[in-house]
């Protein structure tokens, strides 16, 4: 296996540790999972890994892009479901359709959140 293989399956791991972690009714950003990592530039690289663990047993509905739009809903198994999850989890939207992330923001490796 080549090195950049093993380093990416490495940080696919770690992005899931911490998705793991994202509490019920909270989500995060792929920029905050990536800037938690050490590579504030991979946010795009985290939506890989995402897409990867789409049947695995994580809560990937609680990752969305900085606005709060649910930029990871085509990889659900409908264009709702997302919105479903995280309606059921009692996370509110906006009038454009966004999580309100001043409520709902989990910022891995920080003690608090905002709300």
């Amino acid at each position: 296996m080549a090195r950049s293989e093993v380093q990416r399956q490495d940080f696919f791991q770690a992005v899931w540790q911490v998705v793991a972690r994202i509490p019920h009714g909270r989500v995060t950003t792929y920029g905050h999972i990536a800037g938690h990592l050490g590579v504030k530039s991979a946010a795009r690289t985290v939506g890989w890994a995402l897409r990867a663990a789409r049947h695995a047993d994580l809560p990937c509905h609680r990752v969305v892009n900085r606005f709060g739009a649910l930029t990871g809903a085509r990889s659900f198994d409908g264009p709702y479901q997302m919105r479903e999850l995280l309606l059921q989890e009692g996370v509110a939207f906006d009038e454009e359709g966004c999580v309100i992330l001043a409520r709902h923001l989990w910022i891995p490796g920080e003690s608090r959140t905002l709300a």
